[in-house]
This record gives C-alpha cells, structure tokens and sequence, in this order.
C-alpha cells in the first residue's frame, strides 16, 4: 500500500526521489519521508501529512545534497501516522537506511531477540525492525546480510535499502509486494509503481518474488535470496505521461472518468477481428472454451462489483455457473476447486495481495487461472496462466472509474465469446452485440457531457447522513458500486440492497427525506423494482432513479429520473455507473472532500 522511491546516479537525488512520491502518492499519504547520503553520512528528513508538507520542509530537496537516496509514502500499518514512524527507518548507528512497502508478521517475535541483545527502538512500526536486523547481521557484505534477513522474516515487502559504507550501491528487494527498477539517464531508480519512473525511463525490469538488486548508477545485477546471479529482461512501458497528469482537470478522478470512452474502446478493438471477437491472450482453444463447467471469479472492492455484474451475464449468454468471491474470503471457506472450473481474478494493480493468493491458491490445486489486470507485467499478468490486459491507462485516483469500466468490457468479450463457443449464442447474435459494444464509447461519452444535471441534484445532499441504493439483477450489481463511489470519495454512510430484500429489515431505516437511489435497467424486472421504489417513497423518501430512455413509466414512482441510452441488457452497466460516478464525485466536492486521496485508503492494497 505504500509507496517506495530509490534512486543513484549523477543527478541529485532528492528532486527525483519527491517527483517518484507525488507520482505514488494514491499508494499512500499519511506520512512522507526521504533519506539522501552526501558523501559522508546519511541524512533523513520525514514528516507527517501529505507530500507537500515534506515538499516545503526540504525546500524542493535543496536542503538534502547527494546522488543516492531512498523516499516513502506511508499508508499506516504498524503504528499511528507521525514523524517518528514514517519511513524510512535506521538503524542505532544511522548507516543503514530503509523504506518498506509491505507487512513483517513475525516482527514483535524478532524484535525481543534483538531488543534481548541490546538493540533499542523508537518507533512503533514493523519496518524498524528490518534495519536492526540488517545491522545485527551485517559484515560488510550488504547482499549477505540481505539474504540473511530474508530468510527470518515473514511477511510482504518491498525493500529500498542504502548502506553508508557502499555510498556507490542501491539495494532493493522483494517478497509479495511490488517494485519495478530501470535505467536512467545518468543512473537506476526503483519505484513501487509504473508512474513513478515514467519521467525517466520506459524500460523497467519487474523483481519477483525473493529477488535482490544491487544497483550502480551505471548497472544493475539480480540474485535471488541464494544469492545466486540471475538473468532479468527488462519490459517497455508504451504508457503516455501525459496520461498520469490532470490535464487540466480539477482531479485525477474526474479526469478519469472522462478517459472512460477511450479506455472502453481500447479495451475491445484490439479483440474484435473480421466480425469475431478474437482473444489470443486467452490461450483456450474451443475445446477448452466447450469443457469449462464452473467460473469462478476473484476479486476485491470495484473489482468484485465488476464479476458480480459478470456472472449475470456469464450465466445469461453463456449458461455457464458462475461464483463470484470476495478474495479476502475465497481462501479461508476451504473452495471447492474442481476439474472444469476456470479462475478469473480481476485487479487493476494486479498486485492485490489477497486477490494474488487467491491465485496461487487455484494454481497449486491445479486450476487454470485468467488474469484481467491493467499492469503491464505486474504480479498476477506474471502468475496466472494466461492474462487479459484492459488497457485502461495509468489510473491515480484512489476511487477507480476506468478501470472499473475497462474491466467491464473485458468480462463482456468473455462472455460473449464463451456463448458463441458453446452454441449459446448465434452469429447473427454475436454480431449484433459486437455492435452494441461499438456503440458504448460515444454513449458514454453524452452521459458524461450531461454532468451539470447530476452536479445540480448532488448538491441538494451534501449534508446527507445515509445514502440507499437498490436493484434487482444486474441493477444489484450496478448498486453496489455506485454506493461504494458514493462512501468513499465523499464519507457519507451508503449501502447497496437487492430491491427484494428491502421489507426484510431495511426498510426500517427510511425515513422522511431520505435518498434512495434506484437502478433499473432490466425491462424483465421493471414492475417488481417500482413496487420497491413505491414502498420507501410512501415511507418518506425521496428516489432517484436511473433507467433506460424508454422507462417513462418509472416517473410516476420517482422524484428524479436520469435516463440511459438504449443497449443490450447485458452491458447496461457501463451505462448506468457514469451519472452514480458522476453523483458520487459531485457531493464529495461540495462537501470539500480529497476526491483523488480519501482518508484512509489506498490505490493498490498490497498487504493483506
């Protein structure tokens, strides 16, 4: 979750080390630090609170001179946010430095070994303890003593290391938690994320799990934790810089959401060939398509929203049974894990630690395993079997909407292709839905240009308390993300309910002018989803309601209608979150929220 810099070579290194954390802070931002080696010893400047302020404390890096330097951005685990626990950490005699992305499990058992011999502490994190090993075991060798620490911890981590007696050296490690290094002009750098180093370098080598580097300003060797040399390939990054900035957007988020035509479009015009949807990444022959008895889809958060609405769909065309698990969950109830069942784990970082051990889980009972994931050569387009890239770009904001909305089209092609397969699905069928596909991007598109109504109606709930979103089907599915936009840009309690189950205990909580959000984009469920909306507005409420353009029905039941373009019922979705994105975005505004770093959350969970 937090995010690590490193950098060595003829440039000073604070300059570099700051722009690496503005670019990585959506990984983190409850404390920033930068330590920088002068020549003669190392020097550490950290600070509680955002970027900026340890920004304005180092005068832009000028009040750190020197060419070899490690910084962090902490999303806190291990101890409260405050200067003392912010990275990076040293050990007693300050000449070892080290920045940490991850979670040691075992530290407090290693901490009374060292604190029994001698070895004090003034932080409360698990990351201090790494640097007091590092000098309980250090000889003068840094990758030895590296190693040795390696193989007592137990954990996640992602290591940026410096050593004052090897002024000429970066060290950076990895176990479960993501780091990518590349060349510079002039120098390496390592970078917990693609964007941190886009400024400076397009080709950057992934470190696996329990691999070293030791890093000159001029190469870079690899080992693993054997300290055995290995042989590592570097990848070319083609994303566009241009993409991780604002662009004169107010946030990151709103920008986002307006890229959501392209990252839709790009997501599936690579797949559709001559009429067919064609996925050579897939590595499934028909046979294999025809032999698939159960999908069984992985993921967290927006993710998971994404396979809800996927198994809809999955089930609908392909006729295939499908289970969507919460990854945090699908280890610990034991899965049945049979022949015939295909994994699909869905991750825009592609380093979501409980959505990869949901992976290797699957994988060592023998389970094929597809990849959706938005990373180039992150952790899980690494592990799985195959992977289906959604091309959505580098996403900043906290709160996803492209990817979410990338990750959507990913799932449709799927299904579409595995119903075709299978017989389900016609070619006349499959044509028709390719054109419906095509048709997305530009409808999206006029949604998003009708923002002003949306902004208009959001500002009469700034001072909302509780917030409900209902639906049946899909439209449950489509609920549970516009609620999860909802609470987490703008703080506001939000919850999604299957219309159904409102007279089963929910409904108790409406009350006179409470918003009730209500999705129905199934014409086969239009009747039952009114009679939900009629139940609470009799109750005081006041409902909203976004349906398809020919639902005029709806009004007589809703207080507020937002109408979507007419297309396939499978893909509604796409649709329907933009004015819930949109709504979400607005009241986090007005409310004078952060919308691109929500308090307490992170872009990337890499720790379990």
């Amino acid at each position: 979750m937090c995010g690590i810099v490193g950098y060595i070579g003829d440039q000073q290194a604070a300059p570099i080390l700051l722009d690496g954390l503005e670019k990585l802070e959506y990984r983190g931002y409850d404390s920033a630090g930068i330590a920088v080696y002068d020549g003669e010893e190392i020097h550490v400047m950290k600070a509680q609170g955002r970027l900026k302020v340890l920004n304005e404390l180092s005068h832009g890096g000028e009040m750190l001179p020197g060419t070899l330097g490690i910084g962090h951005t902490r999303w806190a685990t291990h101890g409260a946010p405050s200067d003392t626990n912010a990275h990076p950490h040293f050990n007693q005699d300050r000449t070892i430095a080290v920045v940490h992305n991850g979670i040691i499990e075992n530290y407090l058992k290693l901490k009374k070994k060292l604190e029994k011999k001698g070895y004090t502490f003034v932080s409360e994190t698990d990351t201090e303890i790494i640097a007091q090993l590092l000098d309980y075991y250090y000889d003068g060798n840094p990758l030895r003593a590296i190693t040795k620490v390696m193989h007592r911890m137990e954990g996640s981590y992602a290591l940026g290391i410096i050593f004052s007696d090897h002024p000429d050296e970066l060290y950076a490690v990895r176990k479960d938690s993501p780091l990518i290094v590349g060349h510079t002009k002039g120098g390496s750098i390592i970078a917990s994320d693609v964007p941190a180093v886009l400024k400076y370098t397009r080709d950057v080598v992934f470190i696996e799990n329990e691999e070293i580097v030791r890093m000159t300003a001029e190469q870079m060797e690899f080992f693993n934790v054997d300290e055995e040399p290995i042989n590592k390939e570097a990848v070319h990054i083609d994303w566009d810089v241009n993409a991780a900035e604002k662009g004169g957007y107010e946030h990151f988020m709103l920008k986002e959401m307006y890229e959501q035509p392209k990252a839709i479009a790009d997501t599936f015009s690579p797949r559709l060939k001559d009429g067919k949807i064609v996925i050579e990444e897939l590595g499934m022959s028909d046979e294999d398509i025809k032999a698939v008895r159960k999908i069984m889809i992985v993921a967290c958060g927006s993710a998971y929203h994404t396979g809800m609405t996927s198994k809809y769909v999955f089930e609908g065309l392909a006729r295939i049974p499908v289970e969507v698990d919460l990854a945090s969950e699908f280890r610990y109830r034991d899965p049945i894990l049979e022949e015939g069942t295909l994994l699909i784990v869905v991750s825009q970082s592609g380093e979501t630690a409980d959505t990869l051990a949901a992976l290797r889980e699957a994988k060592s009972k023998g389970v094929r395993v597809l990849g959706i994931v938005n990373v180039v050569g992150s952790s899980i387009a690494r592990e799985a079997d195959n992977v289906m890239y959604t091309w959505a770009g580098p996403e900043i904001a906290v709160a996803t909407t492209k990817a979410y909305s990338a990750q959507l089209i990913a799932l449709y092609l799927l299904a579409m292709k595995f119903a075709h397969v299978r017989g389900e699905l016609s070619d006349e069928g499959l044509a028709e839905m390719i054109e419906e596909l095509k048709e997305l991007p530009a409808q999206v598109e006029m949604m998003l240009n009708n923002q002003n109504k949306i902004q208009k109606f959001a500002n009469r709930y700034l001072a909302a308390r509780s917030i409900f979103f209902i639906g049946r089907g899909i439209d449950y599915a489509i609920s549970l993300e516009g609620s999860l936009k909802l609470k987490e840009v703008s703080y506001i309690h939000s919850e999604a309910y299957a219309a159904g189950e409102l007279k089963h205990g929910t409904i108790s909580l409406i009350e006179e002018g409470t918003l009730v959000c209500s999705v129905l984009t199934q014409e086969e469920l239009y009747k039952k989803t009114i009679s939900n909306m009629v139940e609470v507005r009799t109750r005081g409420a006041f409902v909203m309601a976004v349906t398809n353009v020919d639902n005029t029905e709806v009004e007589k039941a809703a207080d507020y209608v937002v109408y979507i373009p007419k297309t396939n019922k499978y893909f509604t979705n796409s649709l329907a979150i933009i004015p819930l994105q949109l709504f979400g975005y607005y009241v986090a505004v007005g409310r004078g929220c952060d919308v691109d770093k929500p308090r307490n959350l992170a872009k990337s969970v890499t720790v379990e």
